[in-house]
């Protein structure tokens, strides 16, 4: 038996109950890990409302860190006492739990066990996201809307590295100020400041290169404003709602712009991309170009003040349950 979180019906925080559940023998080609810490994601909170929806019931997390106790049939290369990270493998909000072993990379021993569990989905998402689906070259302006969320505070340091121009955006002068102090060149308030305009003035008139967008309704649109000519607006989150859609038209009109919606997902669908995409967060790290920022340690029976601190934005950096 182990305890867990479960969902039986989407709703607010409050769905989310600990209960007791039996876990079993790990079957062919997996892994019973226990779990040291695990990561807290908006997808988690789209999955509870029911945006994304999951069959029912269903144990909500995608992100966690753990230590191998027993092998399936088949596995190799995991023996028990490995240490393993993962992300996009539904149900980590669980003390223990049965895993996939292909889809669990081995951790540096260097790396702190709440700082990987914050780290594997964001730092992916950051890696996919500036180097493979826009590749962001020396030079180039960026604009990185909830520059001091979980996955915003990686992508500034990220994006120093690769040499762009990097202005960020936040909610308040707090987040500015730690956006600031993660690489960001240009910090902008935008409950305070007229962003798109800021945006047009710091780059002279001509617009940023790429606008990577994590927040949605409230700043997607306003952003292909914020675009040079040919420019490539992403958008990779719905943390203020859904996306209003965009017609086609409406991109030849503002100036050829670029625009996609992507899927971490798609880009470590092989196990060479997992593992590539994983080397590459790991390599940013070692080499001090990320900074992981822990905001806040949950303990997972409290997962509803969690997800309703998440929500309202009164977390900066990665939030994570410690156990």
């Amino acid at each position: 038996m182990t305890g867990a979180i479960r969902v039986t019906a989407t709703g607010g925080p409050e769905v989310l109950r600990w209960e007791t559940i039996e876990l079993g023998a790990p079957g062919p080609g997996q892994v019973r890990l226990a779990h040291r810490a695990i990561g807290i994601n908006y997808i988690d909170v789209y999955h509870r409302s029911g945006l994304y929806p999951q069959p029912l019931p269903f144990i909500p997390g995608v992100e966690g860190v753990g230590v191998v106790e027993a092998t399936g049939p088949g596995v190799h290369g995991l023996e028990p006492g490995t240490r393993v990270a993962y992300a996009l493998l539904p149900g980590s909000y669980a003390e223990a739990r049965l895993a996939p072993a292909d889809r669990l990379i081995a951790l540096p021993d260097d790396i702190d066990d709440d700082v990987a569990a914050g780290l594997m989905l964001r730092g992916m998402t950051v890696e996919y996201l500036v180097e493979r689906c826009y590749r962001v070259l020396p030079g180039e302006w960026v604009l990185w809307h909830a520059a001091a969320g979980g996955t915003g505070t990686i992508a500034m340091g990220w994006l120093k590295a690769l040499g762009a121009t990097v202005i960020g955006t936040a909610g308040s002068d707090e987040k500015c100020t730690t956006a600031a102090a993660l690489g960001a060149d240009f910090v902008i308030n935008y409950r305070t400041t007229d962003w798109v305009a800021r945006v047009k003035e710091l780059t002279g008139g001509r617009g940023v290169d790429v606008v990577y967008d994590g927040v949605g309704r409230d700043t997607c649109l306003p952003s292909l404003d914020c675009l040079k000519p040919t420019g490539s607006l992403i958008t990779f989150g719905n943390a203020s709602g859904a996306v209003p859609p965009i017609e086609p038209l409406t991109l030849m009109s503002k100036g050829s712009l670029h625009f996609t919606r992507p899927s971490l997902t798609h880009y470590i669908a092989s196990r060479a991309d997992l593992e590539r995409s994983a080397a590459s967060v790991f390599d940013m790290l070692a080499r001090g170009a990320i900074t992981p920022a822990i905001g806040g340690r949950y303990a997972l029976a409290d997962a509803a003040t969690a997800h309703r601190d998440l929500e309202a934005r009164r977390t900066q950096g990665s939030i994570v349950f410690t156990l």
